[in-house]
């Protein structure tokens, strides 16, 4: 488990600093202490900082530069008519890690004298979008980088985008008759599609499948592994894995390509210990037992040449180097330094070739390419310290019993402070309850409870181990922010498996927050929030946050936060609840002869509230008939004039074709 914790003051001030009427935070805090605490130096490194302007910045190619400013990058999506919640996509950033991964096993390689080539493949499950799978298997051509497909949609695109006679397709997951044949469509256009059987009776399937087509089948067998990864995907590996063929499964696959005059199709060993492997030690111990199982069907004379590690390689979203669920302990050069000298090693004592090694590395390669960029348009607040304190006189006893301990207590006695008023609250809600107390008492002793709370936890600022009630109590006094998004469309993992997702604000990090909050979504479900955040300790329940205006959209520049590292499986995981549909995107490459050093290549608008409808099986035209019948209806009943009607039906008409997402006064603000 993760550890939550509060956020700890600040090294050289209070995190919710005391300051007189003559002091700014402005004066004392700078972009660093904005980078120290949201940790981005390491969850960000090397691709994500923040700029002089107190602006994020974002450096797609980090040995190449520029640095770009997030806000110029936004400003330039808003110009192409974009709205928020926006996705940006660096597509040099995929450039840079494909790149990267490649090198670093050309490296270990090279250090470890291994005899094999490495030929990795891009899953395409981890990001099916068209422009992500071309940018990868562009910026992979001069390696030989190919693809993984797990269905037959997946394949069905690989055969098309498949350009390169020596990369390498690797088709995984459960298959049918016509599955085995888009497969060996494409070996008998010149492809390297290896088929990975995961069940013993899918090869005899191939085999059938092959000798009616007369095609040549390349076959993988994917082996259980008794090792096991950790975290939250660690039930896909060990014994009771979904997929796989055990040692017994094993030796009957074999045997049964060896009756039929067919050793020579197996050619890849494959195994998959997990996403998102945290620990390092894990992948020795897999890589090492999968040699094993090459190299003993190596010794029964199969002609094996690959060896498919799988994906696992992990992205460190808390940033805090550890075997922690969301981190890695772990670089990708001791990652591919380790797969490689393991392997070397195992061969070189059973006495076999070195096989090429493939790799299925999806969320190590497209995680930082996107970042989703939120409006926050509001908060929900327990209390405001604007709103004026009751006059005691003439007061409900307990209202006036608040207003002196507020007055007189807190300081002095905090935590008696707080034990008092909290018998005081549930006496009144016992006689609320009982219909012995007004409103209007209930309502003023609820405010001077919360603002006794507030007060309380002030005097616990410094303390760097303050009781766990006063834990509790930030947590529950922590400002809802109110985003314009959807969490179950653009953050499904984070709803469904919890999974860690850096997010602080885009501007003002040259200023210190004042507050803590958590994120709240605009769909009618109390799941529809983010409560789980990174700073430099750990993992804490609220954001460090700065004030925003009750209407800063209406009012001046919106409130923009960014959530970072959402490349892998959010795009194609989204729900449409509450038909909030996709978002609007933008595709920005660098190029130095732009003003800014970047051009954004496409804009893609969001879905429209028709488009939506027409998912869940709404005829658009049928609805527009059916609302046109109302509104003739309200005209005969002399409720509309006609004008009106017809003014009413173009409305509708137009909201069809609008975004799903909150639109405020119907225009672009200025970031």
């Amino acid at each position: 488990m993760q550890n939550i914790a509060e956020f700890p003051p600040s090294s050289h001030t209070s995190f919710i600093p005391t300051l007189d009427e003559n002091t700014s935070p402005q004066q004392t805090w700078t972009v660093e202490d904005s980078a120290a605490l949201y940790n981005i130096h390491n969850w960000g490194a090397p691709y994500f900082s923040i700029n002089e302007k107190g602006n994020i910045a974002v450096t797609p190619l980090p040995e190449e530069g520029p640095a770009l400013d997030l806000v110029k990058v936004i400003e330039a999506a808003r110009a192409h008519e974009l709205s928020f919640p926006l996705v940006i996509r660096f597509q040099d950033i995929l450039r840079h890690k494909v790149r990267t991964l490649n090198q670093a096993f050309l490296k270990a390689i090279e250090d470890h004298n291994y005899q094999g080539r490495y030929l990795g493949v891009f899953p395409i499950k981890v990001n099916q979008l068209r422009e992500v799978v071309e940018e990868i298997l562009d910026a992979g051509q001069p390696y030989n980088f190919g693809l993984e497909a797990g269905s037959k949609p997946e394949l069905i695109a690989a055969l098309a985008l498949h350009k390169d006679p020596e990369s390498l397709i690797i088709c995984n997951g459960y298959k049918d008759s016509d599955f085995v044949r888009l497969a060996l469509m494409g070996r008998k256009l010149g492809k390297k599609i290896i088929l990975v059987a995961e069940k013993a009776s899918e090869i005899p399937l191939i085999i059938r499948t092959s000798e009616e087509m007369q095609a040549d089948p390349l076959i993988g067998i994917r082996v259980r592994l008794q090792c096991r990864s950790a975290g939250k995907w660690a039930t896909s590996s060990g014994e009771d894995a979904k997929f796989g063929l055990s040692s017994t499964e094993l030796m009957e696959a074999a045997n049964f390509l060896k009756s039929t005059g067919r050793t020579d199709a197996l050619r890849l060993v494959h195994f998959h210990v997990g996403s998102q492997i945290p620990d390092i030690q894990i992948v020795k111990k897999a890589v090492r037992e999968a040699a094993r199982y090459y190299a003993q069907l190596r010794h029964l004379g199969f002609p094996v040449e690959y060896l498919d590690v799988g994906g696992g390689l992990g992205i460190d979203y808390d940033g805090s180097h550890s075997p922690s669920e969301s981190s890695a302990n772990y670089s990708t050069q001791e990652y591919c330094a380790d797969v490689t000298y393991h392997l070397a090693e195992v061969c070189n004592q059973e006495k076999v070739p070195h096989p090429h090694i493939v790799s299925e590395s999806g969320r190590a390669i497209v995680s930082q390419h996107s970042l989703l960029v939120v409006e926050a348009f509001g908060t929900l607040q327990k209390t405001r310290a604007s709103r004026p304190l009751p006059q005691p006189d003439g007061l409900h006893r307990h209202v006036r019993d608040l207003l002196e301990i507020l007055q007189n207590t807190v300081t002095d006695n905090p935590r008696e402070a707080l034990h008092d008023a909290m018998q005081i609250r549930e006496e009144a809600d016992t006689m609320f309850q009982l219909g012995i107390l007004d409103l209007p008492s209930k309502a003023a002793i609820d405010d001077l409870y919360w603002r006794i709370c507030t007060e309380v936890t002030k005097t616990y600022e410094t303390d760097p181990s303050p009781p766990e009630e006063i834990l509790s109590l930030r947590r529950s006094l922590a400002e809802q922010y109110t985003c314009n998004f959807s969490v179950f469309q653009s953050l499904l993992d984070h709803w469904a498996l919890k999974q860690l997702f850096p997010v602080l604000p885009i501007t003002g990090l040259d200023r210190q927050p004042i507050t803590r909050g958590t994120l709240v979504d605009i769909t009618c479900d109390s799941d529809g929030k983010v409560s789980t955040f990174v700073n430099h300790e750990g993992i804490t329940s609220t954001l460090p946050l700065h004030a925003i205006p009750e209407h800063p959209l209406q009012n001046g520049s919106p409130y923009l936060l960014g959530f970072f590292l959402i490349g892998a499986y959010q795009d194609v995981m989204g729900d449409i609840h509450n038909l909030f549909g996709t978002v609007d995107e933008a595709h920005v490459f660098l190029d130095p002869d732009e003003d800014d050093g970047f051009y954004i290549e496409e804009a893609i608008p969001g879905s429209t509230n028709a488009e939506v409808l027409a998912n869940v099986q709404y005829n658009i035209h049928q609805i527009t008939e059916e609302m046109k019948a109302h509104v003739d209806a309200a005209i005969r009943a002399d409720r509309l004039k006609p004008n009106e009607g017809i003014r009413l039906l173009k409305d509708y008409e137009k909201l069809l074709k609008r975004p799903t997402y909150l639109r405020f006064n119907g225009q672009s603000h200025q970031v």
